[in-house]
């Protein structure tokens, strides 16, 4: 699939699914028939929790759970990015939402301007984490919960398989991982979206439809529109067993680290390239990319990594010289040892 080219920020207005008035006791009869309740049942906090909420489908329906499920210890958090005209309306939908549950709401106003180079969406991403994070810490809440879906799971995965990602992107995203000093949990990842939105709207809780979701420059849109229904009429559990697949996959990378750690234990930081000539071809590989991840934040292409084995392979005399261009910096030979300079010469 070839990647899709960045939209502009939409003007739209976004679509609000809503119903006149609100009723706390009314919302509070409905939640147990809420299919985000029993994705929250093997979690426990000891202090309170947030919830990304974005006033959408998925995290309407994960705050109202959570609300239930920890009466009084629920913060919801709401990034306003500012980057489409719509965004205030999200803000007023959930303002409405958490009133009615008596859940505090705290709106982050974020910078999600990007670098040269960077794509927008990751700038997007990587200023509401760290925001997220910040407010986590600053609020001393034990964990963060996230809205991601099986959709979104099955989304993910696809966009890697399209750009030949290895176990790391197949395994797609993690139920449960740290950033900057946070923990963060995606409890819906088994839940399917259109049974949240179904549920919502058969019960007349507001939530906001975000126009940017149906725009089909972004390669994640085009998987939503035209390939979940065909996967779903050709396998139609195959949110099921996608997820599976990706629980498999983190289970192999997992083991891959564990055997890199082991091997780099071996080879030395930085790796020694005798040792490493000692090691098959797929453990070098494994173990290189260990090194350059962990001790550089490097991640080599594909044909880097072969140009390198296929350098330390021929590296059999003191003179031999190993020069490669790897990420943003450069591996050379030195000594007996690889070394790695982060910046272009």
């Amino acid at each position: 699939m070839a990647a899709s080219q960045t939209p502009k920020p939409t003007q739209n207005k976004s679509r609000i699914q809503k119903r006149p008035d609100l009723s706390k006791a009314a919302i509070a009869q409905q939640s147990d028939a809420n299919p985000a309740t029993s994705a929250l049942t093997q979690l426990a906090f000891d202090r309170p929790v947030g919830v990304a909420y974005s006033g959408g489908a998925d995290s309407t329906a994960l705050l109202l759970a959570a609300a239930k499920r920890w009466p009084g210890q629920v913060h919801a958090i709401h990034i306003h990015h500012g980057l489409q005209s719509a965004a205030d309306d999200f803000v007023r939908v959930c303002e409405s939402v958490c009133a009615s549950v008596d859940v505090p709401l705290h709106v982050l106003q974020v910078n999600a301007a990007h670098a040269s180079g960077q794509s927008p969406e990751d700038a997007a991403r990587n200023a509401r984490y760290a925001a997220l994070a910040d407010t986590a810490k600053q609020l001393g809440l034990s964990a963060m919960l996230l809205g991601q879906h099986a959709d979104d799971q099955v989304e993910t995965m696809l966009l890697a398989l399209s750009r030949g990602a290895g176990l790391p992107g197949l395994a797609a995203m993690p139920a449960q991982f740290e950033r900057a000093g946070a923990v963060f949990f995606r409890p819906l990842l088994e839940t399917p979206a259109a049974v949240l939105r179904d549920w919502l709207t058969h019960q007349n809780i507001p939530f906001v439809d975000d126009p940017t979701n149906t725009d089909e420059r972004y390669t994640r849109n085009r998987i939503r529109a035209r390939l979940l229904p065909v996967l779903n009429q050709a396998f139609p559990q195959f949110r099921e067993t996608f997820a599976r697949s990706a629980r498999h996959a983190a289970q192999a990378h997992e083991l891959l680290l564990e055997v890199a750690a082991a091997d780099l234990a071996l080879t030395g930081t930085p790796p020694a390239i005798k040792p490493l000539q000692e090691l098959s071809k797929a453990r070098q590989a494994n173990v290189l990319r260990h090194w350059l991840r962990v001790a550089h934040q490097a991640t080599p292409s594909a044909a880097q990594l072969e140009q390198l084995l296929a350098q330390i392979a021929v590296c059999t005399t003191r003179g031999h010289q190993i020069h490669l261009k790897v990420a943003s910096g450069h591996i050379r030979r030195n000594r007996a040892v690889l070394d790695y300079s982060p910046t272009v010469d």
